[in-house]
């Protein structure tokens, strides 16, 4: 179990959690849940799960950073956006696997960015060659049958469909996949989020940052190593064997793949939180800091809530808030159901990088030098 020893234990000091704590490494389940209790073999090798695939791809997580840049324009414009569905064999966590279903090959899809009274022209196309399953996109963005899910329904290697839409109101929206079982697709990473500025566009920030998070509702136990397949059953109970940013455990911590996110002390930071679900209510919340200004369900026309610890976000939502860079150090993004950080995977840090602040912050107050 590989974790950051200054990440865990930061960590742990700022949730007061007991016990093993696995955020960066692999979580795992007890012996009994892995069938050892009174020396039962029903954990075995031959009744495991199978090996775990070879990855297809090195990481289906979108890049936090990756976000377009913000409304410049004034008078309405068309778009013309093209997105494919990729399902793909990734890595959950080291030598734990399943089959992905994506937007662009990446989980959360990609966030589009565009003004109210725009026009989007979208060709949606389903690659035979990546895909095994019919998918389609329904944009929370878009008045129409299904949010365009209608129209966009197709089976791997038929023809590219081809809608257009008029972005009628402003606002952050969700878009995913929504073919019959929505559960299995959204969970296994069919989900993103499609910004709609209002006329004057949003607040000026120095940073923004975009995160996925959702359930993954596999078979066999967290942390077992093996490839894990949808489980319809226990997407039923509401019990996910994971609960992930951008569908992989702690890439964005100090020992993951990627590492900490960066930002500066002084500068405003904006975070977009797609809570793709399928079911979970989430509960923002950035452990050092605080949203300066929280847009509640994407809304960007109402005055922001201030200063909000967490909040409620329900699933199929995108929010998001801003945060004021005062002090360096380490911040925490969690689910403040913090069994889904301890036990299901779910965190991302951003190392705030900059002189001390002793007058807002002083670790050790009695030091005279």
């Amino acid at each position: 179990m590989k974790q950051s020893t200054y990440d865990r234990r930061k960590f742990m000091a700022a949730v007061g959690a007991t016990g093993a704590v696995a955020v960066a490494g692999c979580v795992g389940g007890s012996g009994e849940e892995n069938g050892e209790e009174n020396g039962s073999d029903a954990g075995s090798a031959d009744e495991g799960l199978p090996a775990a695939e070879t990855p297809d791809v090195d990481t289906i997580a979108a890049d936090p950073t990756d976000v377009p840049d913000p409304v410049d324009w004034n008078e309405p414009r068309t778009h013309e956006w093209r997105i494919q569905t990729e399902e793909h064999v990734a890595e959950i966590e080291p030598g734990v696997t399943t089959t992905f279903m994506t937007f662009e090959g990446q989980i959360p899809g990609p966030l589009y960015r565009c003004r109210v009274g725009d026009t989007v022209r979208l060709e949606f196309d389903v690659p035979e060659e990546y895909n095994a399953d019919v998918h389609n996109i329904d944009f929370h963005a878009v008045y129409g049958p299904g949010g365009g899910a209608v129209d966009t329904t197709i089976a791997p290697g038929e023809d590219t469909e081809v809608i257009e839409f008029q972005t009628k109101y402003p606002g952050a929206h969700i878009y995913h996949c929504a073919p019959g079982n929505h559960d299995q697709h959204i969970s296994l990473g069919m989900f993103g989020t499609i910004l709609v500025e209002p006329e004057d566009g949003l607040p000026e920030v120095d940073r923004e940052f975009y995160f996925g998070q959702h359930e993954l509702y596999l078979n066999g136990d967290t942390g077992e190593e093996g490839h894990h397949t949808f489980d319809f059953d226990e997407a039923a109970t509401e019990d996910p064997t994971y609960v992930l940013f951008n569908g992989e455990v702690g890439r964005f911590t100090e020992d993951g793949e990627y590492g900490p996110l960066t930002a500066e002390v002084g500068e405003t930071v904006r975070v977009f939180w797609c809570n793709g679900g399928p079911n979970l209510t989430s509960g923002p919340h950035p452990i050092g800091n605080v949203w300066s200004t929280w847009y509640r369900d994407g809304d960007v026309l109402s005055e922001p809530a201030q200063y909000i610890e967490g909040t409620a976000q329900a699933a199929g939502t995108t929010a998001f808030g801003t945060m004021d860079m005062e002090v360096p150090g380490p911040i925490f993004l969690v689910d403040h159901a913090l069994s889904r950080v301890t036990q299901k995977g779910l965190m991302a840090t951003i190392n705030v990088e900059g002189e001390p602040q002793p007058d807002i912050f002083n670790p050790d107050p009695d030091d005279e030098e």
